[in-house]
């Protein structure tokens, strides 16, 4: 976006830096990530930045809305519904795709979830790309300026809400086999927060406890939770010994239910210049004519799951549970950083954190996703260089 920031970089890139970077970030905990590291940052011009932070602003405004909760409670109808639900989500994503309208370079809301992404990777990563690109050091990826001290700190806050660390966990279906996992490690050692998975969680009453390495039982007062229930519908191999349904004495930093109230459910009820148009399967009432204008989208995958590209008449047809699935007019991404070779896809995903006792939540960095065909996402498009995961950097004020 900022083509003298683009040429610089280029100009420096080599597979040897590549390599580099990939070295130092493997160094911190002696094995590479389940994902590809894309080659380059983006680079965020402020006219971008600004739009971004309108459009999350939009997004928070819906959320915020008196009527929020009774407006998505059919979205817990269906799924696994959690007690002592909070007031607010502590954790939003808020995925804009960088698009092309009416010859305009435009960021529309793809997907927004009620969930956490790589926050302890992300700052990380930015740290490994000055190592070996110290002219960087002048960017930075925080949306409002903050040091990586800073950042951290929020960070703690919201996760562990003044709890001493060992008391707080993070939760994950077998964390070591995850994608995700070196966002995982980097919990543990910025934050002091131990990943745990659900089958080593000990219910005693109405609480639970986890074994630290010396073997001792150490209760846990709030959940940092990653667990997707799809996925962890999927493995009927676990045995777990509490429910998420159950009622427990336990604090939970993005509690699971705004997964569900904030995700693409909303997405329909969304208007305005950052919005797609979409509609709930359920309320079609005629199928479009030009369907290659459309991608059919299950509520609450995560990672793209389910999602159809190319959807046909039968395809809508054969969807049983209509309530559960979206029809989304495709927008028109456009290639707009400068590879070696050619100009690549761009998807921003902005991270935001709210704490127990604010009133709002904040903007506070960034996650962004390269590709070069349809479907965005680290796990796409593995057989190609310039893609995958990175970050995107503003210029500082």
């Amino acid at each position: 976006m900022i083509s003298k920031y683009r040429e610089e970089f280029n100009s420096a890139f080599s597979g040897e830096n590549y390599q580099n970077l990939k070295d130092a970030i493997a160094r911190d905990f002696d094995c590479e990530p389940k994902f590809r590291i894309a080659e380059t940052p983006f680079f965020i011009s402020k006219t971008l930045k600004d739009q971004l932070i309108e459009g999350c602003n939009d997004v928070i405004a819906f959320i915020k809305r008196d009527g929020f909760n009774k407006l998505t409670n059919k979205s817990l109808e269906n799924n696994k519904k959690v007690a002592n639900e909070d007031s607010h989500t502590n954790f939003m994503a808020v995925d804009f795709g960088i698009c092309e309208e009416n010859g305009h370079t435009i960021p529309k809301l793809i997907e927004v979830q009620g969930f956490p992404s790589l926050f302890n990777f992300q700052n990380n990563l930015f740290e490994k790309f000055k190592e070996v690109y110290p002219f960087l050091a002048s960017f930075t990826p925080y949306v409002n300026g903050a040091s990586q001290e800073e950042y951290l700190g929020i960070l703690r806050d919201v996760i562990c809400n003044n709890h001493p660390t060992e008391n707080v966990i993070l939760l994950e279906i077998e964390p070591d086999n995850q994608p995700t996992k070196i966002d995982f490690d980097y919990c543990k050692r910025d934050l002091g927060v131990t990943p745990v998975c659900v089958t080593e969680l000990i219910k005693k009453g109405k609480q639970l406890f986890y074994k630290n390495k010396n073997g001792q039982e150490i209760l846990v007062k709030r959940i940092y939770n990653r667990v997707i229930f799809d996925e962890l519908d999927a493995r009927t191999d676990l045995k777990l010994q509490f429910s998420f349904t159950d009622d427990l004495d336990v604090e939970w930093a993005g509690h699971p239910n705004w997964f569900f109230r904030i995700s693409k459910f909303i997405l329909p009820l969304l208007k305005g210049k950052y919005f797609i148009d979409t509609i709930l399967l359920s309320d079609l009432e005629q199928i479009p004519e030009d369907l290659e204008n459309y991608v059919l989208k299950p509520l609450f995958s995560f990672s793209g799951a389910g999602v159809i590209f190319h959807v046909t008449k039968a395809d809508i047809e054969a969807v049983v549970d209509k309530e559960n699935y979206i029809l989304q007019k495709k927008v028109h991404y456009l290639p707009i950083l400068q590879a070696p070779d050619q100009k690549i896809k761009v998807e921003v995903r902005m991270l935001c954190t709210w704490k127990d006792d604010d009133e709002n939540p904040i903007i506070l960095s960034n996650l962004v996703r390269l590709s070069r065909g349809e479907m965005i996402g680290v796990k796409y498009n593995q057989d190609k260089d310039w893609v995958g995961g990175t970050l995107g950097l503003f210029e500082k004020e």
